[in-house]
């Protein structure tokens, strides 16, 4: 079971990479896994937001809550760097 000091550091970690270009790996189920480019917009007590460019003009926003970080559903990883965060 997760522990509260795991989801803890997860939230200080993705706190700290606010305003930064970040990939987004994501599992989506069925053997499809979603790989998107967007810079991190905001967070907040249970989800953070990442700001995507969908192309001609649009702007896409997705969610995602720190657990599934946890679970390892999605991966973030800083598009510089190329640092990883995960709950160690």
């Amino acid at each position: 079971m997760a522990k509260k000091n795991d989801l803890a550091k997860i939230r200080k970690d993705v706190e700290h990479l606010v305003g930064e270009k970040v990939r987004l790996k994501a599992n989506k189920g069925r053997k499809k896994i979603s790989v998107r480019e967007g810079i991190l917009e905001q967070t907040y007590p249970n989800i953070f937001v990442v700001c995507i460019d969908g192309g001609y003009d649009t702007v896409r926003r997705v969610s995602y809550s720190y657990s599934d970080i946890l679970t390892e559903t999605v991966e973030i990883t800083l598009c510089d760097k190329e640092n990883e965060i995960q709950a160690s």
